[in-house]
């Protein structure tokens, strides 16, 4: 895209204020914004898909957490791709394809030391899937939090989700004996015909999960991947094996709530079996992401891994899609198509 053809505004969609609960028609505000050119050491970017997660829940409170919260009035934070339309650095150049915090925009003008290319050739979906941040979530969080052995019984809950379900299928790859926790018969049947779960469990079709995942789970969960918190939390924990590890990637049951954070009851187990809980954040490990993004490529080359998308049109669609991450009715990587002429 020239210069030229640039429009002198773009929409955009701002942080209104901030949620009680789920977010709603009044948390967010679609406007126009001008579109101004980068200055020394920027680039300005045509974003092309925008990634819906959960962690943007707790971006819009106003809380201590690992990055500030999202101003009133700030175009809402996102991971996104796009292509450089306008540069002042001297690293990157027009049709430059990059990804990057764009935001729910249609132009960004951005700091270039903030974005990052794009491999030659890589899908703009695959750059926000297996190769972006949810492929480097799944694998630093398994592999490195979570240590799993070939052998083990690695427990997953939202397992058909877009961490999930790489989760499941890494494990697969080290040997693992993999149970994943879905919501629906649909979900349970994806898990294990196209992601290679040994066990299923509909937590919307048990009345008891904790027993649920001992019958699974026969000789206790040795790594348990929580995505979900609460109840699914204590039921793991509640079948953790002796030396057991639980990596502590989300909590999505317990974002909206709106009368406290419900913590585990069953922590004691930690105790009894001398296992180990940890928390991580994804971009702890940037430095050794190209490292996870090469072994991911191979494995998607040889057909090891499977990825499904839900991409929904338009930003200003944006706002009502996000709401699909805690209903659970996406099935796969949440994105936005945000140019509607991008592949």
């Amino acid at each position: 895209m020239s210069d030229t053809a640039l429009p002198e505004t773009c929409t955009a969609v701002q942080l209104a204020e901030r949620p009680t609960g789920l977010p709603d028609d009044k948390t967010f505000r679609i406007v126009e914004q001008t579109v101004e050119a980068p200055e020394d050491g920027e680039v300005l970017v045509r974003v092309t898909y925008l990634s819906l997660d959960p962690a943007m829940r707790g971006w819009m409170d106003d809380r201590r957490s690992y990055l500030p919260p999202v101003g009133i009035g700030d175009v809402m934070r996102g991971l996104a791709v796009g292509e450089v339309v306008q540069s002042r650095h001297p690293d990157f150049a027009v049709g430059d394809r990059v990804s990057g915090a764009l935001g729910w925009q249609q132009f960004a003008r951005i700091n270039g030391k903030e974005v990052n290319k794009l491999a030659p050739g890589v899908d703009w979906k695959l750059a926000l899937g297996p190769l972006g941040m949810v492929g480097m979530t799944a694998y630093f969080g398994l592999l490195d939090v979570g240590a799993p052995q070939e052998g083990e019984t690695v427990l997953v809950s939202g397992a058909a989700g877009a961490v999930g379900s790489l989760v499941c299928q890494i494990a697969k790859i080290k040997g693992c004996r993999v149970v994943g926790i879905a919501g629906g018969a649909d979900k349970c049947a994806l898990l294990e015909e196209e992601y290679g779960a040994d066990a299923v469990i509909d937590y919307k079709a048990t009345d008891d999960l904790t027993a649920a995942v001992r019958a699974a789970c026969p000789k206790g969960v040795n790594v348990y991947f929580d995505n979900v918190g609460g109840e699914v939390l204590d039921a793991a924990l509640a079948n953790l094996a002796f030396g057991g590890r639980v990596s502590l990637c989300g909590a999505i049951s317990q974002y909206n709530a709106t009368d406290g954070i419900k913590g585990p009851s069953n922590y004691l187990a930690l105790l009894m079996q001398r296992g180990r809980m940890q928390g991580f954040i994804v971009f702890d490990y940037a430095a050794r992401y190209a490292e996870a993004a090469q072994e991911i490529v191979g494995w998607l080359q040889a057909g090891k891994i499977s990825y499904r998308y839900d991409v929904v049109d338009s930003l200003e669609a944006g706002p009502r899609a996000l709401l699909k991450l805690f209903d659970g009715s996406n099935t796969g990587k949440l994105l936005v198509r945000v140019d509607p002429h991008a592949g």
